[in-house]
C-alpha cells in the first residue's frame, strides 16, 4: 500500500485540473476523483520508470550473495540483467536470469534461468538495474511526462470525454518529446557503439575549418 506525500499532491492536483476538477489541499483519498488521480499517478510513475532512463538505469552494479547463497532483489527495483561484465565470465554466471518471489520465504531473489535455481555460487556479480524512485527523485521532464500521461489515463477513467481524451494527448505527445530531448542529452548516446560512458566521435564544427 502506497501512503500519499506533499511532494505527490501538486501533480495529483494537475490531474485533477486537466479533468476538470478542483483542486484539493490534501491527498484524502475518500474522495473517489482524488483516489483515481492518486493511484493513476503511482501507476504510471511505475510504468515510465520500468521503461528505463538515464537517470534510473545504473550499469555493472555489484551484488554479493548472502550467506545461502541468494541474490536478494530490494523492492525499489525494477528490472535487472546480468551482463557480459569480466566478473560474470569468471563466476561462470550466465546471462539468462529474472526476478522471482521464492516461495519458500516470500521473498525477491534472482533466479539462474539456465541452471533453473536460485542459488548463486560465485563470489560477486555484476549487474544492470533499473531503479524505481520515488517522486521528488525523479528529473522534472520526466516529472512531466508522467503527470500529462496520468491525467490522459485519469480523463478515460473518470470523465470519458472523448475531445478531452485527445486534447490530452496531444499535451501527453509535448511532454513525451521534451523527457526524450532530456534522455538524449543525459543520456550521450551514440549509434558508433562505443564503450559506455565514452564517445570519440568528434563532430563536424564549421568554425574549426575557418582557423587557419
Amino acid at each position: 500500500m502506497a501512503f500519499p506525500t506533499d511532494n505527490e499532491l501538486e501533480p495529483t492536483n494537475q490531474i485533477l485540473m486537466s479533468i476538470g476538477q478542483a483542486p484539493v489541499t490534501t491527498l484524502d483519498q475518500t474522495n473517489p476523483d482524488v483516489a483515481i488521480a492518486y493511484n493513476t499517478l503511482l501507476e504510471v510513475s511505475r510504468e515510465v520508470q520500468a521503461e528505463g532512463w538515464a537517470f534510473n538505469r545504473e550499469y555493472d552494479v555489484t551484488f554479493t550473495p548472502d550467506t545461502d547463497d541468494y541474490l536478494l532483489i530490494a523492492s525499489n527495483i525494477i528490472r535487472i540483467d546480468l551482463n557480459n561484465n569480466p566478473t560474470n565470465a569468471s563466476s561462470n554466471a550466465k546471462t539468462n536470469s529474472v526476478i522471482r518471489t521464492d516461495i519458500s520465504d516470500n521473498q525477491r531473489k534472482l533466479y539462474d534461468k539456465y541452471n533453473h535455481t536460485f542459488k548463486w555460487t560465485g563470489t560477486t556479480y555484476k549487474c544492470d538495474v533499473v531503479y524505481k524512485y520515488d517522486w521528488i527523485d525523479i528529473p522534472v521532464p520526466v516529472q512531466d511526462y508522467i503527470t500529462s500521461r496520468a491525467a490522459t489515463v485519469a480523463s478515460s477513467r473518470i470523465v470519458g470525454d472523448p475531445q478531452q481524451y485527445r486534447l490530452l494527448q496531444q499535451k501527453e505527445a509535448l511532454a513525451k518529446a521534451t523527457a526524450l530531448e532530456y534522455e538524449c542529452d543525459q543520456g550521450d548516446y551514440s549509434y558508433f557503439g562505443f564503450p559506455r560512458g565514452r564517445n570519440y566521435h568528434a563532430t563536424y564544427k564549421p568554425y574549426e575549418v575557418l582557423t587557419r
